[in-house]
């Protein structure tokens, strides 16, 4: 990993929950058109793209980046009630949301029950993710600052590990993922979230996006065997489970 090619993010997210859903937030709220980078460029899994994707999402500060990725307009399109529902009963599981910036996922998934490990690389989203627990007295979710190059977890730790609008931000990303299920248990599932590979109203430009079968064919690099892809629960993004 070369940590210089990254800038720290959000959920986004490496990490930081996704930038994908800030990109066309700029769009609806005539923002949009700094920079076409957002995504960057080849998705080829060496990093070009996590390069122009983690600059283009810095254009904007800590502030703002969390006020768009907690918009009602995100909640619109990512239904997190559906997608909460989707993963089951999470009561008791560990669960590790890879670029949980703000917290949008990590505090709906600890409302369900689960204990949450808060992932990011980002001191800033970290910091204001531990005011937001504090400030809602939630005692289920666990902040870790992780590293670029892996999620730092340990051999078996978690049930469960998802990772929504932020695969796009990870280097090297068969051997990241290769750590990912080594980090989770032998009937644990890794789910990412992201958007299709086509023109939509929010998300990335169509060519920083990866399609789902690149997102598989890398996954299989790194071990996972076993896939359920969903198209129909979003109207805009793809759900892929993988043991």
């Amino acid at each position: 990993m070369k940590p210089k090619h990254l800038l720290p993010l959000l959920s986004a997210a490496v990490l930081i929950s996704a930038c994908s859903e800030e990109t066309k937030q700029d769009e609806m709220d005539g923002h949009h058109a700094k920079k076409h980078e957002h995504h960057g460029g080849h998705h080829d899994g060496h990093g070009h793209e996590t390069h122009s994707a983690n600059e283009y999402m810095h254009q904007s500060s800590t502030e703002e980046l969390i006020e768009r990725f907690e918009s009602p307009e995100r909640d619109e399109y990512q239904q997190p009630e559906k997608v909460v529902d989707y993963l089951g009963d999470l009561n008791g599981k560990h669960i590790m949301d890879i670029g949980a910036g703000s917290g949008y996922f990590s505090v709906k998934l600890a409302a369900a029950g689960a204990n949450v490990i808060a992932a990011d690389v980002s001191d800033e989203f970290q910091k204001a993710l531990k005011k937001r627990i504090e400030e809602n007295n939630i005692d289920n979710i666990e902040l870790r600052k992780i590293p670029f190059d892996g999620p730092k977890l340990s051999d078996q730790e978690v049930d469960m590990v998802l990772i929504v609008n932020t695969y796009h931000h990870i280097e090297n990303r068969p051997d990241y993922f290769s750590k990912v299920k080594k980090g989770t248990k032998d009937n644990g599932e890794l789910v990412i979230i992201d958007f299709f590979k086509k023109e939509t109203p929010v998300g990335p430009p169509v060519d920083h996006k990866i399609s789902k079968d690149l997102v598989i064919s890398e996954l299989k690099k790194a071990g996972y065997t076993e896939f359920d892809v969903n198209v129909d629960l979003l109207k805009y993004q793809y759900i892929i489970k993988a043991k």
